[in-house]
C-alpha cells in the first residue's frame, strides 16, 4: 500500500499542497479528479521524489521514503506515465521501451512479453523514432515503458489528455487488465468524470492544493462529485 499522511509542499511562498492525506492499495484504482492546476501533478512528482515535501510523510509498503531519492524509489517499484509522456523522440520505440532497464538488475532487462500483449501495435513499431509515433501511440509507449520496470505501484498524469476516443477506450481496457492482476497498485490522475468512475474504486477531489472529499465510490454522491468538477 501507498500512504501519503498530512503532505505539504511549497514553490518557494506558494502552497501547492495542504495537508494532503490519501492511500492506494493493489489490486485498485485510486483516482485523483480535479480541474488543472489543483496540484494533482504536484502530488505525483511528490511521491516519486521530483519535489520535497516542506512537511508531511510518504510511506511505501510500510517503509517511510518520504526523503529517498527517485531512483531508490523506482527501485522499489514505484512508476510513473507523466503528463505529456516525456517518451524521447530520436530514440527508437525499443530503445525508448529499453531506458526502463536502468532501476533493474541486470538478470531482469529483458522486455516483457506482457507489453506486446497489452500493446500489440508496439510490437509492429520497434524500429520507428519515438517522435514519429502519433499522440496515441506515443501515450501507449510510455505506459509500457512504465511496466518495463516492473512496478508494484504505477502513477499515471492524465493518461486520456489529447488522446482520440478509440486509444482512450484501449487505455481504459489495459488499466482494467492491470488492476486485475491484483499485484499492482494505479493511482490515475484524470479531470474526465466517466473515465475515473468506470475505472476507480476509489476517489479524491482536490481543490486549490487541497483533498475536499474522498472515498469509495459506493460511499459518495456522483453527482457531488461532477459538480466539484465543474466548479
Amino acid at each position: 500500500m501507498l500512504e501519503v499522511k498530512a503532505l505539504d509542499v511549497h514553490y518557494g511562498a506558494a502552497i501547492a499542497l495542504h495537508q494532503v492525506s490519501l492511500a492506494a492499495r493493489m489490486g485498485e484504482v485510486t483516482c485523483v479528479l480535479g480541474r488543472n492546476g489543483v496540484g494533482k501533478t504536484s502530488l505525483l512528482r511528490t511521491i516519486i521524489g521530483a519535489h520535497a515535501p516542506s512537511s508531511g510523510r510518504i510511506y511505501w509498503e510500510g517503509e517511510d521514503i518520504t526523503h529517498l531519492p527517485s531512483y531508490e524509489r523506482a527501485r522499489r517499484g514505484i512508476a510513473i506515465v507523466p503528463q505529456g509522456r516525456d517518451i524521447f523522440p530520436l530514440l527508437s520505440v525499443r530503445e525508448n521501451l529499453e531506458t526502463g532497464f536502468a532501476v533493474l538488475p541486470r538478470w531482469a532487462r529483458k522486455i516483457p512479453d506482457e507489453v506486446f500483449d497489452l500493446f500489440p501495435v508496439l510490437k509492429t513499431m520497434l524500429r520507428r523514432r519515438g517522435g514519429d509515433l502519433s499522440g496515441g501511440q506515443q501515450q501507449q509507449l510510455a505506459i509500457a515503458r512504465a511496466l518495463v520496470t516492473r512496478p508494484r505501484l504505477l502513477l499515471m498524469d492524465e493518461p486520456t489528455e489529447g488522446i482520440q476516443p478509440s486509444i482512450i477506450k484501449e487505455i481504459g481496457r489495459v488499466i482494467t487488465l492491470l488492476r486485475e492482476r491484483a499485484n499492482l497498485a494505479i493511482l490515475l490522475v484524470e479531470q474526465y468524470f466517466e473515465f475515473a468512475r468506470d475505472l476507480a474504486q476509489c476517489v479524491a477531489v482536490m481543490e486549490r492544493g487541497e483533498i475536499v472529499l474522498a472515498g469509495r465510490w459506493e460511499e459518495l454522491d456522483s453527482e457531488n462529485v461532477r459538480r466539484r468538477l465543474a466548479i
